[in-house]
């Protein structure tokens, strides 16, 4: 089986040898790449949704792997037992509904060992979130893929200072680290929102005037993060 770029960054950040509950699971890739890998011992393929659970059985059976892959209907984790697993991934679902998981799943994520997690959207709430309960971001990746940008993490238990404005936005790993496409990433939203800050210019309405002071404020956000990122590179 071949992942996407997307997907196989998401399993590198899956620890070796670990029991596996992959939340939202969809196709089963994850699942089934790692184990065809050797890289993990089992796994629990998890989804609310009997289709895409149908889909990921059927991939699981082509692939020969029931016997190492168990799915599961399941609202994010609460089919998931404690102690049952190492590793709990939850990717391609928006930060809002991460959170919920992540909050109504909090006894079961206590026995776990880490999260990978890969919000689509509201990233800043997810990371604000793990700080605020018990949560250290150890290790941040972004990828390229088909012209978007895919940031993920892996978290693990234990104590995380306090984050800036501009970390919980573009992640403190992603700030330290010297990687060249969070760089892409921030001029690519430069040049965004300053084409939308010049449209809104010439529109006089207090409306466009009070939404053009936002785009200004993430303009400065963005300056500062690429200012730490291009530091890096010097």
């Amino acid at each position: 089986m071949q992942l996407s770029k997307r997907l196989l960054e998401v399993s590198g950040l899956v620890s070796y040898g670990s029991r596996l509950a992959d939340v939202g699971t969809d196709h089963g890739y994850i699942p089934i790449w790692l184990t065809e890998q050797g890289a993990i011992r089992s796994a629990v393929a998890m989804d609310i949704n009997r289709g895409p659970l149908l889909r990921a059985q059927e991939n699981i059976r082509r692939h020969r792997l029931e016997e190492k892959i168990k799915t599961r209907l399941s609202d994010g984790v609460a089919e998931l037992r404690p102690g049952e697993a190492d590793s709990v991934v939850i990717a391609g679902m928006g930060g809002s509904l991460m959170v919920k998981i992540l909050k109504e799943g909090k006894e079961v994520l206590e026995t776990v060992k880490e999260l990978v997690l890969q919000p689509q959207s509201d990233i800043c709430n997810v990371r604000r979130f793990l700080q605020e309960n018990g949560y250290r971001i150890d290790t941040e990746r972004i990828v390229l893929e088909d012209g978007k940008f895919y940031p993920m993490m892996h978290v693990v238990h234990g104590k995380m200072e306090p984050l800036s404005d501009i970390e919980a936005m573009y992640g403190p790993c992603l700030l330290r680290c010297r990687d060249e496409c969070l760089r892409l990433c921030l001029e690519r939203e430069r040049q965004t929102l300053c084409r939308l800050e010049e449209g809104l210019a010439k529109n006089r309405t207090e409306k466009a005037q009070e939404r053009r002071a936002e785009l200004q404020d993430r303009l400065r956000q963005i300056e500062e993060a690429l200012c730490a990122v291009l530091r890096k590179h010097k």
